[in-house]
């Protein structure tokens, strides 16, 4: 069975995180909704020198070509487009990632705001009890933002901060981003290689 797992961006650090995890998934053969805020599109400008168009058709068709997306599994939504799928419990992802995500998202959404869609899919997400991981970026944390976490946290929400390992041996940026986006894979239950796991036997 196929898995729809909405995967949003949002403003802060770490787009190559997001990217390569919609890659990920694709590869893997599931079905993905994209949400992304404007201040996305100013990081993946910045961080990667992609340019993200404002409307979502547009960004859809891009990054199906990015990803080699033939049979159209990817959908992006806006921000604004309530009659979308991950807006009603009705009709919810399997799963839901923000990647990267914002304190004031993350603040968003243990207040239950749903301002617009991605909070609202979030929203969603926790009352349907579907998985919803976050991966926030930020450094230091605040007493705010670690409260908001462990209030998410209690509700069941995975807290996921991209915070890379080395003991693998990382080689490369690349190698380090594969590390966090097999984090996120595994809390979804996808299926990789991305990174050799603890205590497995390898070829070196």
């Amino acid at each position: 069975m196929t898995q729809t797992i909405a995967v949003a961006f949002t403003g802060a650090s770490g787009m190559p995180y997001g990217m390569r995890l919609v890659d990920c998934l694709l590869a893997a053969g599931c079905r993905v909704w994209l949400l992304y805020s404007q201040v996305a599109q100013v990081v993946a400008r910045q961080e990667m020198g992609i340019e993200l168009p404002s409307r979502p058709a547009e960004v859809q068709a891009m990054l199906r070509a990015r990803f080699k997306d033939e049979d159209g599994r990817l959908q992006v939504f806006g921000r604004e487009e309530w009659f979308a799928p991950p807006a009603s419990g009705s009709n919810p992802p399997d799963a839901m990632v923000v990647c990267p995500c914002t304190m004031g998202t993350l603040a968003a959404i243990a207040a239950g705001l749903a301002q617009n869609l991605i909070e609202r899919a979030a929203d969603v997400a926790i009352k349907e009890g579907r998985k919803l991981v976050l991966v926030p970026r930020e450094t230091p944390l605040s007493v705010i933002h670690l409260e908001n976490m462990l209030r998410l946290a209690r509700m069941g929400v995975v807290i996921l901060p991209p915070s890379p390992g080395f003991y693998n041996h990382p080689r490369s940026v690349d190698d380090l981003v594969d590390f966090v986006v097999a984090r996120i894979l595994d809390q979804l239950g996808v299926a990789h290689a991305l990174q050799p796991r603890w205590g497995a036997a390898t070829d070196e």
